[in-house]
């Protein structure tokens, strides 16, 4: 093709565009079009100031529809075997939590099934859930490891991660979470459990390239700063990026020692201090808010979110999908929760699963708002205006999602590439 300066591989017309585009708000262009050439945004504004002349190979009317970045869900644990409805129904049924943990249940229950699934058992368990955050218009998602445990099955996690992301039309992002929790055979023995972490499953698996970034869970219930410090240091030495679930609940200066690391984000943070706060801005580490978790756990205490926006700090949202504490897989409703919840504007949440969202993956210079350069990744909606995306809860008004300038097949229907 010939790949003159308005010589496009495809043109949306007939679209109304929120760019989210850094400081503009929505960044809306309510009669525009948008261009794409080699998978990359290379023309957008509107429609009024399209160049005259040969334009596009492929024109497309998006009928009015509302056009944003395809959504970026930047926490999940998505990929696991077996299911916990079951220990959450005894506890509404007034079983304690603690009987429950010491019949087998907890992440100890997760962590048992993930092990015994095989390789396609764990895929196909994952997809569904992988398909229904799809369908929401998500073209970038993150998933965790963490159910494993062990070198074997943490390397099975992050395989089956990795193809997930041959999905079409998606883009998966790995990331070890090894120091989750301590597994059964290590009881008692946290520190021995940070050494295997730190001195054979980590090299290991980044030495097989199946690692984006690295998490841990900083905590009373998790492991300390200090084994948290340890897993950072392991990290940067592989010149991997970290995160963190910090704060969450209880403050354990995470979010500080996350910012110290020069860490993309700190996530969940209903206990994050000023001096937290502080740290992350400073860092320009991305603060990631869990409303899947606040709702399910029905917790009180909310996240900071006006001495968040006060200091500057980056703010994203997830769905934060896993089997305990947020089996949630609507990127859409979570949304809803981050406005209903923790008082986010509409405008923010959105910017908290495009453009924050990117930030929180290391990802913004080619994803999370539209501008010339940047991925043609982006999702069409029918809906009247930018906000209706954070206001319904259970409609789903995504009508077509493109990611690198090719539209993708639609929602649950995606399948793996043969």
């Amino acid at each position: 093709m010939n790949h003159s300066v308005h010589h496009w591989d495809a043109l949306w017309l007939n679209v109304r565009l929120a760019t989210m585009k850094p400081g503009s708000g929505y960044g809306e262009i309510v009669d525009g079009a948008i261009a794409a050439r080699d998978g990359k945004i290379a023309w957008l504004g509107p429609r009024s100031a399209l160049p005259r002349g040969p334009r596009a190979a492929q024109e497309h009317d998006g009928g009015g529809a509302w056009l944003t970045p395809g959504l970026i869900d930047c926490h999940t644990h998505a990929v696991y075997a077996g299911n916990r409805s079951n220990e959450w129904e005894a506890r509404l049924n007034g079983v304690p939590y603690e009987q429950i943990a010491r019949q087998g249940g907890g992440i100890v229950s997760t962590v048992r099934a993930t092990r015994a699934a095989s390789f396609d058992e764990l895929l196909q368990a994952s997809l569904p859930r992988v398909h229904a955050l799809m369908a929401e218009g998500v073209t970038t998602l993150e998933i965790k490891s963490g159910y494993g445990l062990d070198l074997p099955n943490e390397e099975k996690m992050l395989r089956v991660a990795r193809e997930i992301g041959q999905l079409p039309g998606l883009e998966v992002r790995t990331t070890f979470l090894g120091a989750h929790a301590l597994p059964p055979e290590y009881a008692g023995r946290a520190d021995e459990y940070i050494d295997e972490v730190c001195q054979a499953m980590l090299p290991a698996l980044a030495g097989q390239g199946l690692v984006d970034a690295v998490d841990a869970f900083c905590e009373n219930i998790g492991f300390t700063p200090a084994q948290t410090e340890r897993v950072f240091l392991k990290a940067k030495q592989h010149g991997l990026p970290v995160k963190l679930h910090a704060e969450q609940l209880s403050d354990q200066g995470g979010a500080q020692l996350t910012a110290r690391y020069g860490g993309l984000s700190a996530d969940h943070l209903e206990h994050l201090s000023a001096k937290g706060i502080a740290a992350m801005a400073a860092a320009g580490t991305v603060a990631v808010l869990l409303p899947g978790a606040f709702y399910f756990l029905r917790d009180t205490l909310l996240p900071p979110v006006q001495a968040l926006r006060d200091a500057g700090v980056p703010i994203a949202v997830a769905t934060d999908c896993n089997p305990g504490t947020s089996p949630l897989t609507s990127p859409l409703l979570a949304m809803n929760m981050a406005c209903t919840l923790f008082r986010l504007t509409p405008q923010e949440a959105l910017a908290g699963l495009t453009l924050n969202a990117a930030r929180a993956l290391g990802l913004e210079a080619r994803l999370g708002s539209l501008e010339v350069g940047k991925d043609a990744d982006f999702a069409l909606w029918n809906i009247d205006r930018p906000g209706d995306l954070a206001y319904s809860m259970g409609l789903n008004p995504c009508a077509a999602v493109v990611k690198g300038g090719a539209r993708r097949p639609g929602g649950a229907d995606t399948k793996l590439n043969a």
